[in-house]
């Protein structure tokens, strides 16, 4: 009767085992990306904790950045736009229709408004945050644009 037990609790154990891993799922961060245009700067928060802060450039006048709470929508590692010349926007995340959070060439304008309406920023910060909205899910991460 020992002996059976003892399978018998391993067995319980064992299964134990199995079901918690089908039911646990990966843990996930709250990414925050807060975009303020009047000083033209983007923080980065990961789980509450600040992670980065970054100069951007926002839309100059006539072309408007939108102010609201976005999530991203889509990715684009290579883009370039249709709309403006071709122009390359690196590591793209796109939260509003058109509008996204790409990098730049022209990284001497980063802190002041300069773009079409889109957030401009240094191409490695790009890239930085790019990584980063990958790692941590579209789902996970907000982003919030005030004036």
């Amino acid at each position: 009767m020992n002996g059976q037990c003892a399978r018998l609790a391993m067995r319980v154990v064992t299964a134990a085992f199995v079901l918690a891993g089908y039911c646990v799922t990966p843990a996930r961060a709250d990414l925050r990306v807060d975009i303020d245009k009047s000083s033209q700067r983007m923080s980065v928060r990961v789980d509450g904790a600040p992670r980065y802060s970054w100069p951007v450039s926002t839309g100059c006048s006539g072309y408007g950045t939108p102010s609201d709470t976005f999530h991203p929508q889509a990715m684009m590692r290579r883009y370039f736009s249709r709309r403006y010349y071709n122009s390359p926007m690196p590591h793209a995340i796109f939260f509003h229709y058109g509008f996204a959070i790409h990098g730049t060439t022209d990284i001497y304008r980063l802190g002041g408004p300069a773009s079409h309406g889109c957030v401009r920023l240094h191409p490695a910060h790009a890239a930085a945050l790019f990584a980063l909205v990958q790692r941590e899910g579209a789902r996970n991460t907000t982003i919030r644009i005030s004036n």
